[in-house]
């Protein structure tokens, strides 16, 4: 009996051991097949090249320079051939760090790495050529071709095209091209179309031995590249204004009425190409330390109020309550009282009786007060949301903001206090809580012109397709009946005797506009005789604005512009409005109205 269980015993030992091999060398056989193949073949990724930008009409905005980045082989833990490797860097390329070299390449250097580390990552093509064959030919260093993101233009559109720059973690996490590439858009169009930009990896399947050699190319798919982008913009007109605005801050937009962008600057601007390849800690300080504010995108990330060009979109929620008609009258004599307080008037003198025409043409504050107060701010602050405040206009840059067109609700959910009369009145001449971006007004003007609210675009065509307008129906049937009693006040803006910058328009083109002045501090009401603007500190005075569109009977054109600290709109923002439509003109823009 013993030595039966001894038998079944030693049977079961050797049922074991047959079963273990046959599933190690059959059934596991696919497993490790796989693993072997992993150490002879190694998949090494193709770098595409960013596509380009460009203007409407071909011109260069964002290119590539080509050139090289220097690897050294992994493993150089003898510090006298690591030196003595860096040692023949620099001996051709003086102005390369030591210190900095030996940083980076010890960063990423580790017995698990068996790439080579790069060291430099650009040399100009130009720059290399005498040491190319020389550095090549040393088995510790590599050499390989890369591209360098150049910005021809300098300033000139540089909120609008924005800049790369190195990737961080977050964004290699998110984004597999930027984490190979090492740069990302980081602002502007860079930014919004970054993944069309940067393309799509190629790669190599390549068969090596143990010692990582290359011993032949199994498969190569080339990578997905050269994604050019033209944008709708000129050239030519955006340098233009860019030198109207010489000494100024501000925002100029030129957009057609059907949402696409001609030029558009927030000034001042700065030079994107000190951000390729990473910005000094003192020329960052005094960017972000400029009162102008140089790198904010002004466009649609500065928040300013509105001012009396909101007046036309008011004038219609004032029509469309049928509470008031375009004949209503108020009698303007400087002022209205509302329980202790009083609500100036620009003109101290008062306008006499005024209705919507006049009231746009003068811009009567005391009549949109009057008006207020009887349609009240809820149905105020709806339909000039539906006019595209207080939301994102849709326009191709990141990170639009929304601005603030306030009610009773806001207040309660921001502050939690109730809403007051008084407030209603200077939210009515776009005072008080009202915030927006010049974007927004550049689109609104858009709508009084042509009665659809258009989606701003950058955009003009990529590789295989145009970019086609886009139009939403916000007015009520009420509203655009009435359009024409706003777009006749707006005429006589620019062009009566009385008109608030007729006296500041001189172009060879019939234009229709708005002023506004936009306080950026409080006026007490018990000061009898108000300060005048120049008489400001510059950094206190009211921001001047003047929105347009042209042809009056034909719109086709909107130009928006706002002077920072300027004042009144008409003067100071008037003639900058009159040179942009003759350089349209000179541009050939209104050839078909005769006009060259």
């Amino acid at each position: 009996m013993r030595s039966k269980l001894l038998f079944a015993f030693f049977f079961l030992i050797w049922i074991l051991l047959l079963s273990r091999v046959y599933y190690i060398s059959i059934k596991s056989n696919d497993y490790y097949e796989a693993l072997a193949k992993q150490n002879m073949i190694k998949k090494e990724w193709i770098v595409p090249i960013r596509g380009e930008i460009f203007d409407r009409n071909g011109i260069p905005l964002a290119v590539n320079n080509v050139g090289f980045k220097i690897k050294l082989a992994p493993g150089l833990k003898n510090k006298k051939e690591l030196g003595q490797t860096i040692d023949m860097l620099i001996k051709d390329f003086a102005d390369l760090n030591a210190t900095k070299l030996r940083r980076r390449y010890l960063k990423k250097d580790s017995v698990y790495n068996h790439h080579y580390i790069e060291v430099v990552p650009f040399v100009g093509y130009e720059r290399m050529l005498p040491f190319y064959t020389r550095l090549s030919l040393s088995p510790l260093v590599k050499i390989e071709p890369t591209f360098k993101r150049f910005y021809p233009n300098k300033s000139v559109a540089s909120h609008v095209i924005g800049y790369v720059s190195r990737t961080n973690k977050k964004e290699a996490q998110k984004d597999p091209v930027a984490k190979i590439t090492g740069i990302i858009g980081k602002s502007g169009i860079e930014r919004y179309y970054n993944r069309y930009l940067e393309g799509e990896f190629g790669y190599k399947l390549l068969k090596v031995t143990a010692f990582n050699k290359v011993i032949d190319v199994l498969e190569q798919v080339p990578p997905k590249q050269n994604h050019h982008l033209y944008l709708t913009l000129d050239l030519r007109l955006q340098r233009f204004i860019q030198d109207l605005f010489k000494d100024k801050a501000g925002v100029a937009i030129v957009m057609k009425t059907n949402g696409e962008i001609l030029a558009a600057g927030s000034f001042p601007e700065y030079d994107p190409n000190m951000f390729v390849s990473g910005i000094s800690r003192q020329k960052w300080r005094e960017l972000i330390s400029d009162l102008d504010h140089p790198f904010t995108n002004k466009l649609v990330n500065g928040l300013y109020p509105p001012g009396s060009t909101i007046k036309m979109g008011v004038g219609l929620a004032f029509l469309d309550s049928r509470k008031l008609s375009p004949y209503t009258p108020f009698y303007c004599n400087g002022a209205i009282k509302l329980g202790k307080r009083r609500f100036r008037c620009w003109k101290a003198s008062g306008h006499g009786e005024v209705r919507l025409i006049k009231a746009i043409r003068e811009s009567c504050d005391v009549y949109f007060y009057e008006g207020s107060l009887r349609v009240g701010i809820d149905k105020i602050a709806r339909d000039l949301r539906k006019m595209g405040f207080s939301q994102k206009s849709g326009i191709d840059l990141p990170n639009e903001f929304i601005g603030v067109i306030p009610d009773k609700e806001w207040k309660m959910q921001k502050y939690g206090q109730p809403w007051y009369q008084g407030e209603t009145v200077v939210s009515a001449i776009g005072q008080g809580y009202d915030l927006v971006t010049p974007m927004q007004i550049a689109r609104y003007t858009a709508l009084l012109a042509k009665g659809k609210l258009p989606t701003p675009h950058l955009a003009k065509s990529f590789i295989d397709k145009d970019v086609g307008a886009k139009f939403e129906d916000v007015l009520s049937p009420v509203q655009k009946r009435m359009l024409p009693f706003v777009r006749r006040g707006m005429y006589e803006v620019c062009n009566h005797p009385k008109g608030t910058a007729s006296r500041h328009i001189d172009t060879k083109i019939k234009i229709a506009g708005k002023t506004g002045t936009a306080q950026i501090i409080g006026i007490p009401q018990n000061e009898k005789k108000r300060m005048k603007e120049e008489e400001l500190k510059y950094y206190t005075r009211s921001h001047a604005w003047l929105t347009t569109y042209a042809p009056y009977n034909h719109p086709k054109f909107v130009v928006t512009v706002l002077v920072e600290h300027g004042g009144h709109g008409g003067s100071a923002a008037g003639p900058i409005v009159s040179k942009i439509y003759d350089k349209l003109i000179e541009l050939g823009y209104f050839k078909e109205y005769g006009l060259k």
